[in-house]
């Protein structure tokens, strides 16, 4: 497979060409999937290595493009492997919950190299609308939320263990992209 831009992406999404809809891959080697979340002693920043997702572009009805991605939730990597083990078993629950998922029900153009994706995360088993806003960055596309409250997935510890230690309920999620055309 022959890497895409994501500027072909964008543009083949928000602007049309002569093909009515393809499929494209995204690449996990070019993309990261990050996250935030504040708590006393500072802020533990961390990832997902293990994702993979399709965009099906359909330039005729940009409307009706599609984006699903799939996360392995036990590949969450904080930099700390015991922390990373505990977050993986304790709060994520990988053996009854191994994958977290994003499906597009909305694909909108707000502006030239903009978007947004409406659609449904699921995490540990609970499903909630969230809004995807795009950006064009050069060959990557940034993607934004509003920050995701961990306690609407059931993703907490005890109360009185993040009472102690201040865990934010607010998860900032950084996203970049990049994707190839699918053969």
């Amino acid at each position: 497979m022959k890497p895409v831009s994501l500027l072909l992406v964008a543009t083949l999404l928000f602007f049309g060409t002569a093909q009515a809809s393809e499929t494209f891959k995204i690449d996990p080697s070019r993309s990261t999937i990050a996250f935030k979340v504040r708590h006393m002693l500072g802020t533990a920043k961390g990832k997902f290595s293990k994702f993979r997702g399709t965009i099906v572009v359909d330039r005729d009805h940009p409307d009706q493009s599609s984006v699903t991605v799939t996360i392995d939730a036990a590949s969450i990597d904080t930099g700390i492997a015991k922390r990373d083990e505990h977050l993986g078993e304790e709060l994520f629950n990988v053996a009854k919950y191994p994958e977290i998922t994003f499906k597009s029900r909305r694909v909108k153009q707000t502006g030239a190299n903009m978007g947004e994706i409406t659609g449904d995360l699921t995490m540990r088993g609970v499903t909630r609308a969230i809004i995807l806003k795009i950006q064009l960055e050069g060959s990557r596309w940034r993607v934004t939320t509003a920050p995701l409250k961990r306690s609407q997935f059931g993703l907490v510890f005890s109360k009185s263990a993040e009472t102690v230690s201040m865990i934010s309920d607010e998860v900032a999620v950084e996203i970049e992209i990049e994707a190839t055309r699918a053969e």
